[in-house]
């Protein structure tokens, strides 16, 4: 203590240390603690999430409950905890670091809102956004006059109704955008009508934040909250007039395909600063220069992509979670004691909830949507998380929101959250569609001019040349009713934010939308597949599917029962290096063409590429590939060489079908396990038709050629390498492929497939791998897909 009396301060802490061997100890510094503070956030966090994911809870709501566990509610009980890792001096830098962090943030939340779609909005999304504004906020206002006379005795009454008002009728458009990707309902007119009325709601809570912001001034005075506000006004307007021009011609100068000039970027991000700075300096908040900066971007083309992950990453993987511990460090949950405290909490909720679901419900009714899907909107629109905490927290530190209102708003935010998505998964099932009946789902028919549809998928751009031409070398010659692609490129749903952004660029999500015409957000990849729609005779429909790799596989085979495809196209799991061996892509995609194979409607083909007609598109004029199809017995095959006879009629492709027959005069050693049981009545008269087509056909040759064993087996396929592509099926029926191959490194392509992309295989030409569709998979198609056992390190070996 002073002599005066006064209480001595605490010294500023040094930024680094000199170590503990010059006896420092680093958690009394600023920068080591706050490393510690970091990690320690970002390891319990990320935690969190892992355990809730099985809930399918959004981050948000593992980062809340996290930062109130680091806090007093819980770990910050022991005192000594609280003044080694979050001192008091150490929450200066621990906050500034947070709200840069949710500067920028803030900036990428305005980038994911299009203001040229909340002029498109309709009336009725709007009046859905009005109603569930109106209500809860009214309520609001209603709840606050009792916290008043209670809990928050003191407080300014004109901004603590305002604040209350908008912490229960807010809608965290961010977290509602991931929660619909998750649940797969951004393609339903549900989820369309909430991401457009939360587009609408979260414009207008923060028109009333700033208000809010304004009215909760020190000064006092209702002159000093006026000019704020219409300061605030003037920024926005001066923003509007000067920002798009000057984003546009940024914009211009970022051609889609190239990298964004370093300058572009810095100068972006610098006026993001200077935005916030400006805010501040006028009164209202620094996060709103940022807000407002970001829905002025443009939304389309490399720069808005390359902002996006530039900042993103940094920002939502260390920085913004730091804003969650410091909500948390302000949480003390035992500050709510005794009836009166908990049944204020619980009437606080009962009112955001009803307020926001009722409110959503009635007018979503006087609307005419269905009582269901009205049900389900006003659950969705009920969620709150990181922007609630946003305005509680500048509610809290403007004096509006005392500890024990803080405590109770961050439990209702919580529990609002958390509720969404179990209550949207019970009462609203889009996903689980019955399946559509139609009749061609394989290669494989007897009405030969039927239309022949498809469903090609595809990761990166570097796998579009193969699937164009592949397309080209299925068109056979137009008597089909010709051949109509959709080509879907998977995208992962990562827990990146920017994922959210792919999700409005693309439009849809979980059950594509398909483009039908000229597509307004032409990318490279759309048009490659328009140029060759144009010069061929194949309709085809770009789309892409943004999902959680878990689930990717209902996207697709929802997709193609939709669409009444005869076959699906999917990716290996593998690229060729440059020395031709191939390489592990991403090891978790195999599961999803294993998952694939295991519930399509329709046949399945998994194409090994190997280049088929190079880098490039190839004309149909010079299209002069040689396909070979191998076949064994059984359905896979058929359906295989029924695949080939298809690419066969095609004027520059010549088909190689070879049978292998097994030498009557020799035994092929088989396991007495073996349950391999050749249909030999159908295969013999599906070549017999197939030999008849091929005496009147000049591009095809068949062969019967009559081996003993496994060995001479691989001999006459190793004759057969000099193609271009080989076709056969996943899974042969008969003695030989039993004898061929006990062990298969990768069950989805089958004991041929594995033969021929082996490396003592020695051939230049792509696989195609197919599974005809069957309603029920035979025992060993479907005991193979089951098969986990096979580690990394055998796949990389091959």
């Amino acid at each position: 203590m002073a002599s005066d009396g006064t209480t001595k301060c605490a010294p500023p802490m040094k930024a680094t240390s000199n170590g503990v061997f010059q006896e420092d100890d680093p958690l009394h510094f600023a920068l080591p603690l706050v490393i510690v503070q970091i990690c320690l956030v970002v390891v319990l966090t990320r935690l969190l999430a892992y355990l809730l994911r099985p809930l399918r809870q959004p981050r948000v709501i593992a980062e809340i409950i996290g930062g109130v566990l680091l806090g007093p509610s819980a770990l910050g009980r022991n005192q000594k905890y609280l003044d080694a890792i979050f001192p008091p001096q150490s929450l200066t830098v621990l906050d500034t670091l947070a709200n840069l962090g949710l500067l920028f943030f803030l900036f990428l939340v305005g980038l994911e809102l299009d203001p040229k779609g909340l002029r498109r909005t309709g009336k009725k999304a709007l009046s859905i956004a009005l109603g569930g504004i109106g209500v809860p906020f009214a309520l609001g206002v209603g709840t606050s006059f009792l916290l008043r006379a209670t809990i928050s005795k003191g407080v300014s009454q004109g901004p603590f109704l305002v604040f209350m008002g908008v912490a229960l009728s807010i809608t965290a458009f961010p977290v509602l955008a991931r929660i619909l990707a998750e649940l797969k309902l951004l393609t339903t007119d549900v989820g369309r009508m909430a991401m457009s009325a939360a587009a609408v709601n979260d414009v207008a809570a923060w028109i009333l934040l700033a208000l809010a912001i304004a009215l909760s001034g020190t000064g006092g005075s209702a002159i000093v909250s006026l000019w704020v506000f219409l300061c605030g006004f003037g920024f926005i307007v001066l923003c509007i007039l000067v920002c798009p021009p000057i984003f546009k011609w940024i914009a211009r100068r970022c051609p889609q395909g190239e990298p964004v000039d370093e300058i572009y970027i810095c100068a972006t991000l610098v006026a993001v600063l200077a935005a916030g700075f400006v805010t501040d300096t006028i009164g209202i908040h620094a996060l709103f220069g940022a807000f407002v900066l970001g829905v002025l971007v443009p939304k389309e083309g490399a720069f808005a992509e390359a902002l996006v992950e530039k900042v993103e990453d940094l920002v939502s993987g260390l920085f913004l979670p730091l804003y969650f511990v410091s909500s948390g460090l302000k949480t003390n949950v035992a500050t709510i004691q005794g009836a009166r405290s908990w049944g204020l909490l619980v009437l606080v909720i009962f009112t955001a909830c009803s307020g926001k679901i009722v409110g959503t419900i009635l007018v979503s009714l006087s609307c005419k949507v269905p009582l269901k899907e009205a049900l389900t909107l006003g659950f969705l629109m009920n969620t709150k998380g990181l922007v609630e905490l946003i305005v509680l927290n500048i509610g809290k530190d403007r004096g509006v929101l005392n500890d024990q209102t803080f405590a109770i708003m961050v439990l209702m935010a919580l529990f609002t959250t958390f509720i969404t998505t179990p209550i949207v998964m019970a009462i609203y099932k889009p996903a689980q569609m019955a399946k559509m009946e139609y009749k061609h789902r394989t290669i494989q028919r007897k009405e030969a001019d039927t239309q022949l549809r498809m469903l090609t998928c595809f990761h990166s751009t570097t796998h579009i040349p193969t699937l164009i031409n592949l397309m080209e070398a299925s068109r056979g010659q137009g008597k089909r009713g010709g051949l109509r692609v959709y080509a879907m490129h998977l995208m992962e749903l990562s827990e990146r934010s920017s994922a959210i952004l792919m999700v409005h660029k693309a439009r849809k999500n979980g059950l594509p939308f398909w483009s039908k015409g000229q597509n307004s957000d032409a990318n490279q990849i759309v048009v490659a597949f328009e140029a060759f729609q144009h010069l061929s005779q194949v309709s085809i429909r770009p789309t892409t599917a943004i999902s959680p790799l878990s689930s990717m596989h209902e996207d697709i085979c929802t997709s193609a029962d939709r669409k009444r495809v005869a076959m699906i196209i999917l990716p290996y799991h593998k690229h060729q290096r440059f020395d031709g061996h191939l390489e592990t892509t991403r090891a978790d995609l195999r599961y999803v063409n294993r998952r694939v194979l295991e519930h399509a409607p329709c046949s399945v083909g998994i194409l090994v590429d190997r280049g088929l007609g190079g880098k490039s598109h190839i004309s149909a004029s010079n299209v002069d590939y040689t396909v070979t199809a191998l076949f064994f017995g059984g359905h896979d095959d058929r359906e295989a060489l029924s695949y080939g006879a298809l690419m066969a009629e095609h004027t520059g492709i010549n088909l190689n079908a070879v049978r292998f027959v097994v030498d009557a005069g020799e035994s092929v050693q088989l396991d007495i396990n073996d349950q391999y049981s050749p249909e030999v009545a159908p295969d013999e008269e599906f070549l017999t038709e197939f030999k008849q087509k091929v005496s009147q056909d000049g591009s095809s040759k068949y062969e019967e050629i009559v081996v003993s064993n496994a060995a001479e087996t691989v001999d006459v396929i190793h004759k057969h390498n000099r193609c271009n592509l080989f076709v056969v099926g996943r899974m042969p029926e008969g003695q030989l492929v039993t004898a061929l191959n006990k062990k298969t490194d990768c069950p989805e392509l089958g004991p041929v497939g594995n033969l021929l992309i082996s490396p003592e295989f020695t051939t230049t030409a792509s696989v195609l791998v197919v599974q005809q569709y069957r309603s029920q998979l035979s025992g060993d198609s479907l005991a193979s897909l089951k098969d986990e056992c096979t580690t990394e390190e055998e796949y990389d070996s091959q």
